[in-house]
């Protein structure tokens, strides 16, 4: 078989964990398959250089930041080399670039463009174990250096993974699989064997870390098949699959609902008393797009507190919150002066199941058993199989845990293992 293994920071964050990860790779190998290795920079090399750069500048260039910080990866990919070699076993490491990762020339968050990986594929035909630098390409044009944003190896490895139709791509972390809800708040989290693309879409544009959301995208359209699995233990974790390749198992025993996300990385802007008329929410949409933030979620009524006015909530990424309400200023005199509000201490909750489609009263046990739990919603946003909310960050874990609980979530078995780092 024709294997993508992908590793990230927690698994390679220092050299004994390096030798770990070497280990299995060579495992791999010598079980008579064929690797390419992904991996990130070791633990939290990146933001120790992301930090490092702010105590140069407070506005560092984008080309020279992703040029900084495409050297984590490299110093991993370097090392790991050099443990499968120590081992017996040949390897050679790559850099986006060499690897032939062409992207976008958003510096940052590049998209991948396309992949050439004649190169890594002639070095797996020779018997050798190629490593690639997760998270960073080349523009074709201007030859530049360019980051993928986070969650950008878990996109790497799913990119090459469908460049050389490899059989299955292999994500570990350290963590046992996807869980019902993020074991570290959460140690009765029930482990899922399988999970649908659109499941995982989901749960990774609603928080859930362990798979980043342009990853599932990318798998989901190329049909490329993803493991999730612990560098720390040999469990089976969880496979993605498609719905349509739904499992063998009993009807009653299939879950309704996957899991519960949360993201506490959410903000959220209000604009009490906009005229009530065409165009409005053009116009404040229009303005945050023109800034480059994306809005999640979106709620309007009519004015609690003008008569023939408007209400408009939504909420966007912490880190761009700032610019998004420094937006909304800007355009406060063709808004009709409403007053705006910016609400940091909000957090998104969202519960995921294939199940809702075709089982109700889901919505009712939903927000009842928030309703037990004292918990006020802000905001409410559903898809055929998700149901969101905004609270309040300091109910967060409250809600978390009783809809956990309400929806029969626990397990009955171990505790959720979390064996270290950030769970990517």
């Amino acid at each position: 078989m024709l294997l993508v293994q992908k590793f990230g920071g927690s698994s390679v964050a220092d050299a004994d964990h390096i030798k770990r990860v070497g280990k299995k790779v060579v495992d791999t190998v010598r079980a008579g398959n064929q690797c390419i290795v992904v991996v990130s920079a070791m633990g939290d090399t990146t933001d120790e250089l992301v930090d490092l750069s702010l105590q140069i500048t407070t506005n560092p260039p984008a080309r020279e930041m992703d040029i900084l910080l495409t050297t984590g990866e490299r110093i991993s990919m370097s090392l790991l080399a050099m443990a499968i070699n120590e081992l017996g076993v040949k390897a050679k490491s790559f850099t986006g670039q060499q690897a032939g990762i062409e992207t976008t020339d958003r510096y940052g968050k590049a998209h991948i463009s396309d992949v050439s990986p004649a190169r890594i594929m002639r070095t797996v035909e020779r018997g050798s174990v190629a490593i690639v630098a997760g998270f960073q390409g080349v523009h074709r044009d201007s030859n530049d250096v360019t980051t993928l944003g986070r969650g950008g190896s878990d996109t790497t490895a799913v990119a090459l993974a469908s460049a050389v139709n490899a059989d299955v791509c292999e994500i570990y972390s350290d963590v046992d699989g996807v869980f019902t809800a993020d074991p570290r708040l959460v140690p009765s989290a029930t482990k899922l064997d399988y999970v649908t693309y659109e499941e995982m879409l989901e749960m990774a544009a609603s928080g859930t870390k362990i798979l980043a959301l342009r990853c599932v995208e990318y798998a989901r359209r190329f049909e490329v098949k993803v493991h999730v699995r612990s560098s720390f233990s040999e469990k089976l974790g969880t496979i993605i699959y498609k719905e349509e390749e739904k499992p063998m198992v009993n009807d009653l025993e299939a879950p309704i609902i996957s899991g519960i996300s949360h993201d506490s990385s959410e903000s959220m802007i209000s604009l009490i008393g906009l005229p009530d008329k065409p165009g409005v929410a053009a116009k404040v949409f229009d303005e945050v797009a023109s800034k480059g933030i994306n809005v999640d979620m979106i709620v309007q009524n009519i004015s609690k507190s003008v008569s023939g006015k408007s209400d408009i909530s939504f909420s966007l990424p912490q880190d761009s919150a700032d610019l998004g309400a420094k937006a909304m200023l800007d355009i406060a005199e063709e808004l009709g002066h409403p007053e705006i509000h910016l609400e940091h201490n909000v957090g998104k909750l969202s519960l995921v199941g294939a199940g809702m489609k075709t089982n109700p009263g889901v919505s009712a046990k939903f927000f009842n058993a928030l309703q037990s739990a004292g918990v006020n919603i802000e905001m409410i946003s559903t898809s055929e199989i998700r149901i969101s909310v905004i609270i309040s960050l300091d109910d967060l874990k409250t809600a978390i845990t009783a809809l956990h609980t309400a929806f029969g979530l626990d397990s009955s078995t171990d505790e959720a293992v979390v064996y270290g780092g950030t769970g990517r």
